[in-house]
């Protein structure tokens, strides 16, 4: 691979023969693949000329030795190639490094077994079969191949929770990832967290709109854009509007038609599936308009309705936000025993006037203003005067972000049902936040208002750092934010 030092990521289709879109992390110097490569020839597996570009790709590294990209986004059709790939890669690297320890998932428990059964059958290769100690089930729809060098692969489906709580995971592969959803992301990747050097495999075929994909969504968005630095992204599909019996739309969706995926496997589906689904499935047409979603869930947000602490209850943490046209939100955040409680506080444009009514109600309770926002020039200020300011960080965005989706899931969070709060819940939208599965509300369109949302989001995060009790009742009714 040529070493690149430009600062932001390659976004070259040429980088992967046939491919619509291949966006490459910066930073490149150097790839493990012809080492990877090698071992898959000693033992008399060949790959593909796209194949030979994407693991170049996805084992690419930087000038310190790191895996550029720690995170590897396949969009891609049925039958293209891919597991052969993805698992001549992972043996490789079982064989190569000792005491390696990959976990293999699916969604579904069919398809992970029938993965592992694949992979059994490499292990079982003459040349391979040395190094390899075992290909077993376990229990509970679980499956292990272990290598002599004190390497293993683990499979397991998501659906029944296979992959949580597991450490030291050097390689997650998250197939079917049409079917992951940001918070399941969140729950497998702190598995490798304590890998020196992890890498992430993620592929899957476009999700279809029922599909709780938002993870898929946003990374491709990201990638498209020129966003992610980090991330490799590559897409095979036809043109959007191919005609679906076209066999010519049919090699440029899969590059391995019709050599190595034939005729009849195209003409069996085109049977079985609609129309929708066989363009999804097996040309890797994406859906025109991804489904946007706000990340507070609206039905679970309406249950939480509730009166809130009484009168002059104290409480936890504040947050504050401020929107592109410099409207101010402050937000509190009571706990009470293991639930919280959101409201907006106040409300207005006069800055001096919301540091005057933080000052005044402040004293010793923490206040979280988020160092990228706006709202951020009141910092400075408020310290000054002895306010005590949490300036927060992307991560304790996406912790806080996390927390607050998280307690809306869990019914442990109540709110006062105010409009400029359900509002802003109703126009949120997500952007992510690193490569972990993290996300933040997205501020690009200024049109939406989302600051109230922000500001009650932070000061939950705030009482998550303080986890001070607080008075106890409730009101009679809802109160209202101060507008000034």
């Amino acid at each position: 691979m040529t070493p690149t030092t430009k600062p932001g990521p390659l976004r070259d289709s040429q980088l992967v023969p046939g491919a619509r879109h291949a966006v490459a992390p910066a930073g490149i110097t150097t790839t493990a693949w012809p080492r990877v490569k090698g071992t898959c020839r000693n033992i008399g597996w060949r790959f593909d000329p796209w194949q030979e570009a994407v693991g170049r790709l996805i084992l690419a590294k930087t000038e310190g030795g790191k895996w550029a990209a720690d995170l590897s986004i396949m969009s891609i059709p049925r039958q293209v190639g891919k597991s052969y790939l993805l698992g001549c890669i992972i043996f490789a690297l079982c064989l190569l490094t000792p005491k390696l320890r990959v976990i293999w998932t699916s969604h579904h428990t069919a398809t992970t077994e029938e993965m592992y059964e694949a992979m059994k059958e490499l292990a079982q290769h003459k040349r391979v079969a040395p190094h390899v100690i075992s290909c077993v089930a376990l229990q509970g729809s679980r499956w292990r191949i272990k290598f002599r060098n004190g390497s293993r692969i683990d499979f397991g489906a998501r659906e029944r929770g296979f992959g949580r709580g597991k450490a030291r995971v050097g390689v997650l592969v998250l197939d079917e990832f049409q079917h992951i959803s940001m918070r399941a992301l969140s729950n497998l990747t702190p598995t490798t967290n304590t890998a020196e050097n992890p890498l992430i495999l993620c592929a899957g075929t476009p999700p279809a709109p029922h599909d709780n994909a938002e993870a898929f969504e946003m990374r491709r968005k990201a990638a498209i854009q020129g966003i992610s630095q980090d991330t490799l992204y590559v897409e095979f599909s036809a043109d959007r509007d191919a005609d679906l019996d076209d066999r010519k739309q049919w090699a440029t969706a899969n590059p391995s038609f019709p050599k190595r995926t034939p005729e009849r496997a195209f003409l069996l589906n085109r049977k079985v599936l609609d129309d929708e689904s066989f363009r999804r499935e097996f040309l890797g047409i994406w859906d025109e308009i991804t489904k946007a979603r706000s990340p507070i869930n609206r039905a679970l947000w309406a249950e939480g309705v509730d009166v809130g602490p009484k009168d002059g209850a104290r409480p936890t943490a504040l947050g504050v936000d401020m929107s592109h046209g410099r409207e101010i939100s402050i937000g509190a955040c009571w706990i009470e025993d293991t639930s919280a409680h959101v409201e907006e506080v106040w409300a207005g444009v006069d800055e001096p006037a919301a540091i005057e009514w933080l000052v005044e109600r402040a004293k010793r309770l923490t206040v979280v203003i988020d160092g990228m926002s706006p709202a951020a020039s009141m910092i400075p200020v408020l310290k000054a005067r002895g306010v005590k300011v949490h300036t927060g960080t992307s991560g304790d965005m996406a912790k806080g972000c996390g927390l607050l989706a998280s307690d809306v899931e869990a019914g442990r969070l109540t709110h006062a049902d105010q409009e400029s709060v359900n509002d802003a819940r109703e126009g949120a939208r997500k952007r992510a936040i690193g490569t972990a599965g993290g996300w933040g509300y997205d501020r690009k369109d200024p049109s939406v208002r989302i600051h109230p949302l922000v500001a009650v989001t932070v000061a939950r995060l705030g009482a998550s750092m303080t986890k001070r009790p607080t008075g106890k009742g409730r009101t009679s009714g809802n109160r209202k934010a101060v507008v000034m």
